[in-house]
């Protein structure tokens, strides 16, 4: 590789280093798109038409460039993966808070953006920093920060939607006024392309934004986003849509925490990890919630080196847990006049693997030949090719050497 090749492909590895993107796995390929870095003190978002592809067996990472309607610069939107296809929904872009949505097939040979215009019903209000569950082919967004008209605002009730500020901006042909932070449950039905948003009953969870969500069965789970001293937990049936609250003796509860992860691990276990804690510092803590026994049990793991918060946590195979981004040393700096976010931020670019249950014996063999390649020369080349190649991925997978650019 000459000189000019060697560069631009060390440029493009450097860019995966980020915090704030989405992030899904299929086919035990990890998808990363979106998200920033910090240079130089400022935040520089990442560019929107290139994904990046992680094969898990080997480690090795792909860069594909994305054509079409090209969203423009994102930041604290929210992607979800369904059928295929990557939705990206709301978030800030250069002009303000933005509802609009863009999707992206990944069944096609040649990615290309596609920006949803001829939706029907109500479109959510611009905001960011809201979650998003996936429920028989429909997108249920929770939650966030954004802006609302003075119109919209009297229509809504003050415990949905908090205003903390009044403003002018004008976002397309719409005046809008009262910004804050909401707890509204909006249904994005992948079918019809259609919005709803459903009557809920029961202990609504106060309007809130970086929080943490999951589905397990027909619920969806929301925890944290909100400053309190320990971590909440609600969930919302999504054929009733009735809340429950889950309470708990404060002594066993995590801290209170936001921009953390929280992922289904199976069909009565959530996993949480990270995220900015109430004492302002990056968080290392790995936690199981029993949504059966209403327990919270906190985890010990090998990683306690690695906190993060902004980063992301996808369900791989044999339900591991696998962490990618976010930054290791975020840090709030409170005073009595303003909350500072320090400027030092080391983004990571690191893949790490949580096991959440025993592995079959295969796996073990499989990864202990990865682990220790030199101790089994003779043996691999006595593998069929097919199982020799996975070896060999693992093998690659487990090296210390950096990231791989493969394309």
């Amino acid at each position: 590789m000459d000189a000019a090749g060697s560069t631009e492909r060390s440029e493009a590895l450097s860019r995966l280093a980020r915090s704030s993107h989405t992030a899904f796995i299929d086919d035990n390929t990890m998808y990363v798109w979106g998200g920033y870095q910090v240079i130089a003190g400022e935040d520089v978002i990442l560019p929107s038409d290139e994904i990046w592809l992680c094969n898990l067996n080997s480690g090795a990472w792909e860069r594909r460039e994305i054509t079409g309607d090209t969203p423009p610069d994102l930041s604290d939107f929210c992607g979800s993966h369904l059928n295929g296809i990557l939705y990206v929904f709301g978030g800030c872009d250069p002009n303000g808070y933005t509802n609009q949505m863009y999707t992206l097939d990944l069944a096609e040979q040649q990615f290309k953006w596609r920006k949803l215009t001829d939706t029907l019903g109500t479109t959510p209000s611009p905001r960011n920093k809201h979650s998003c569950w996936i429920h028989r082919d429909r997108l249920i967004y929770f939650g966030g920060y954004g802006c609302k008209t003075i119109g919209e605002v009297q229509n809504t009730s003050s415990t949905n939607f908090i205003v903390e500020e009044m403003s002018w901006t004008t976002i397309g042909n719409t005046l809008f006024r009262c910004w804050g932070w909401n707890n509204e449950v909006n249904v994005f039905d992948t079918h019809t392309a259609t919005w709803s948003m459903p009557e809920t009953k029961g202990p609504v969870p106060v309007p809130r934004g970086c929080h943490a969500s999951a589905l397990v069965g027909n619920k969806g789970y929301i925890c944290g986003g909100v400053e309190k001293l320990e971590l909440d937990m609600f969930s919302l049936d999504l054929e009733t849509w009735t809340w429950t609250q889950f309470d708990f003796p404060p002594s066993c509860l995590p801290m209170g925490r936001l921009m953390h992860t929280m992922t289904p691990v199976s069909d009565h276990t959530l996993f949480i990890y990270g995220g900015l804690g109430t004492d302002g510092n990056t968080l290392n803590d790995a936690w199981q919630f029993n949504t059966q026994k209403r327990e919270w049990t906190k985890l010990l793991h090998q990683h306690k080196d690695k906190p993060r918060v902004c980063h992301t946590a996808c369900l791989g195979r044999d339900n591991d847990v696998v962490l990618f981004g976010g930054s290791s040393n975020m840090c709030i700096l409170v005073d009595s006049v303003a909350v500072l976010r320090s400027p030092s931020q080391n983004h990571c670019k690191d893949v790490i693997v949580f096991q959440t249950q025993p592995y079959s014996l295969f796996r073990l063999c499989e990864d202990s030949m990865g682990k220790n390649p030199e101790r089994f020369v003779k043996q691999l080349n006595w593998l069929p090719s097919k199982l020799r190649s996975k070896v060999e991925k693992r093998v690659a997978f487990f090296s210390a050497t950096p990231p791989v650019l493969t394309a």
